[in-house]
């Protein structure tokens, strides 16, 4: 390991989300001496553009791996599954953004606005949590510090993107005046919105649902915290927004609330009633958005707000980088207090 820079490493690299980890790359603090991308054969020779200069992509291998500091997946459940091990026996860090990983109880799910003192001494695999859980907790979480939370109702409204280039690339040919030839929808998006995002369980609810409530427990250190999701498949290409309820375990004002939101990190909130973040406003950017906070009517801790962010950035991308970010800057700080550097 080298504090004066990093060798990074990305799998997954011409995926979407592989493409918004070279994005976030671009301006990272983290000083890059070296960056390997990583995808399947069919992808190998791929140039991609990085800091003015194109990269060529090479097929992920065991070997591959060796010398790297930090290896940033997203490539399917399947690939982390078969290619962490190798990552770690390779001696780097893993942040994996798949499913794969994320309930193992001995790997820590991290945010780093919520959680980062979850993140291990040792070098080890973290998992990056879902995109729709990411901007919930970022927003739930100075509310649960300040106040307690009681119950969360959410009902999420999930753009195309959120199933990866397949889903942008649906869309965009139903907007053409075509049906979308790859089935990445179980209905007509365009024009239409869909109560179901990802697969249904016995129970009727889908895995999209299930993760809000399983992560959201596991981030915020709540076994039993009560949240009832709804996930809805809208037609917008990018950024997820999010329509929430919260009941607080302590009565407080909405100024009150407004106050911790307002001081939360990663957050920008909107105090205006008409200040709202719409998707085509968060779409490219990094930051969690939360308006429309107002204090419900027939309960005296009760209140809804509006959350918003980009699927592919703060709720994929930019959270494994700024997870690598928080590494990089720990193991140099503790090169420096040992005297190493």
């Amino acid at each position: 390991m080298n504090s004066k820079g990093w060798r990074i490493g990305v799998v997954g690299a011409t995926g979407a989300v592989g493409r918004c980890f070279l994005s976030c790359l671009e301006t990272t603090p983290i000083p890059i001496t070296e960056l390997r991308l990583f995808a399947t054969p069919r992808s190998v020779g791929t140039r991609l553009p990085f800091r003015g200069e194109e990269r060529s992509v090479v097929a992920t291998s065991e070997g591959g791996f060796s010398g790297l500091d930090c290896v940033l997946l997203s490539a399917g459940a399947a690939a982390s599954k078969q290619w962490a091990p190798a990552i770690r026996a390779a001696g780097a860090w893993a942040v994996d953004n798949s499913s794969q990983f994320r309930m193992d109880s001995a790997t820590p799910l991290v945010v780093p606005e919520v959680n980062a003192a979850s993140i291990p001494a040792q070098r080890r695999l973290i998992a990056n949590p879902n995109c729709s859980t990411i901007q919930l907790v970022v927003a739930l979480k100075p509310l649960l510090d300040r106040f307690g939370l009681a119950r969360v109702f959410v009902a999420t409204y999930q753009s195309a993107s959120g199933k990866g280039q397949i889903g942008v690339d649906a869309l965009r040919e139903e907007m053409q005046g075509g049906r979308a030839s790859s089935g990445a929808f179980p209905r007509t998006l365009l024009g239409n919105v869909i109560p179901e995002a990802g697969t249904f369980l016995e129970d009727g609810w889908t895995t999209e649902e299930e993760k809000l409530l399983f992560e959201s427990r596991k981030i915020l250190g709540r076994a039993a915290l009560v949240v009832h999701p709804t996930c809805v498949r809208v037609p917008v290409e990018i950024a997820h927004s999010e329509a929430v309820y919260v009941e607080l375990e302590q009565e407080a004002t909405r100024d009150a609330v407004a106050a911790a939101l307002r001081e939360a990190p990663g957050l920008v909130f909107a105090d205006s009633p008409d200040a709202y973040a719409t998707a085509l406003e968060a779409a490219g950017r990094d930051p969690v958005y939360v308006g429309r906070l107002r204090a419900d009517r027939c309960s005296p801790r009760g209140f809804h707000f509006w959350v918003v962010a980009d699927n592919l950035r703060k709720g994929a991308a930019r959270n494994a980088v700024q997870i690598a970010e928080h590494l990089h800057a720990r193991e140099s700080a503790a090169q420096i207090a040992d005297g190493r550097v």
